[in-house]
């Protein structure tokens, strides 16, 4: 079988003992036994096959503004270690797997391509997309795919800088590589086991010499003493690397988390003061900052972009019309929707067709 060539050719590069599972729940049984099963989840690799379908819409939520974005599932989980991480709660139990049905994922992309929609589809849902380039040609295999065709563009969304394989790529410019930023503080403190901000903005400055178009996520924003002057000093490091005129978008989105992640938080990140900010439910059941204070962060942060990149689309990810409203001055209806400006901000730097 196809998928089996993937296999031998992931096992030839990882030094670790191989296991041959006939059940998967003793998979799972194993990590749900350990004390901690989050980071015995992210300690062990599981190559499987995806039963379902590898493409799906972002299920965004009907309160808030949703991007219109669709999600290929390659896999599950991260081998970094975030604080604040939705994943560690997502999967019951949270474990590492990769999907090697890769021939199954190729023809629902070939199906996606032969309808010549515009469609922006990442990998960054279930896990960091760039994790996986030691043990495997994934990237490849993606990259070159999105390159034969002009109406659906690929974002590669990850906190590494595991770039090195794209270099030898043809792209054609339908991959957008995209890095989470944050400052300083919060990588050091809350994002463990991912790159300094210096080293990912390196690696996006590697990927712009190479013809990739960017894309940048402040998400998720952290309010904290003296988290201003961080904010400023992220933007204009990333705009002292990079050109504003290479970068598709920017998204936005202060620290949100469900009630159940806050135990975890407290039990794996004891020194962790990330759940502890002035929070309120929001409509989507999440807890989130004050609505003033995050439109107060927000407009700052938007203004600093602004002076540098008056043109670049920025959006809000999640955020109803009251926020847009605040800190942009319009509401996204008032422009076709955000999966308009968003679409035309595509065809505009990636060169898609209608």
């Amino acid at each position: 079988m196809v998928h089996s060539t993937h296999v031998r050719s992931i096992q030839s590069r990882i030094d670790a003992p191989v296991v041959i599972v006939d059940d998967v729940q003793k998979v799972f049984e194993s990590v749900l036994r350990a004390d901690d099963p989050v980071k015995a989840g992210k300690e062990s690799l599981f190559l499987t096959l995806n039963k379902g379908t590898f493409i799906r819409k972002c299920p965004g939520t009907r309160f808030y503004t949703c991007c219109g974005y669709r999600i290929l599932n390659i896999g599950t989980f991260c081998t970094m270690d975030c604080s604040y991480c939705i994943l560690q709660t997502y999967f019951h139990p949270p474990i590492l797997q990769l999907f090697v049905n890769y021939q199954d994922m190729s023809q629902e992309l070939q199906i996606l391509f032969s309808e010549k929609k515009l469609t922006r589809i990442g990998t960054g849902e279930f896990t960091d997309s760039l994790i996986w380039e030691n043990w495997t040609d994934l990237s490849r295999f993606l990259v070159t795919s999105f390159s034969t065709q002009s109406h659906a563009v690929l974002e590669l969304k990850t906190k590494t800088t595991a770039v090195e394989k794209l270099s030898r790529l043809r792209h054609n410019r339908k991959t957008i590589v995209a890095w989470s930023l944050n400052t300083d503080q919060i990588i050091r403190d809350e994002e463990l086991r991912t790159a300094p901000l210096f080293a990912r903005l390196n690696a996006a400055a590697k990927c712009e010499s190479w013809g990739y178009p960017l894309a940048f996520h402040f998400d998720p924003i952290v309010i904290y003493d003296g988290c201003e002057a961080d904010y400023r000093q992220m933007i204009e490091a990333l705009f002292s690397r990079i050109s504003p005129d290479n970068i598709a978008w920017i998204s936005l989105g202060t620290f949100r988390f469900i009630p159940s992640l806050k135990t975890i938080i407290q039990k794996r990140f004891p020194k962790s003061k990330i759940i502890y900010g002035e929070f309120i439910p929001g409509l989507d059941g999440k807890m989130r900052y004050f609505k003033t204070l995050r439109i107060d962060l927000y407009c700052k942060i938007v203004s600093w972009i602004r002076e540098i990149a008056p043109d670049l689309l920025i959006y809000f990810c999640m955020e109803d019309d009251e926020v847009w409203e605040r800190a942009f001055g319009f509401i996204p209806s008032q422009r076709g929707g955000l999966s308009q400006m968003l679409d035309e901000r595509a065809m505009l730097i990636c060169g898609l067709d209608i």
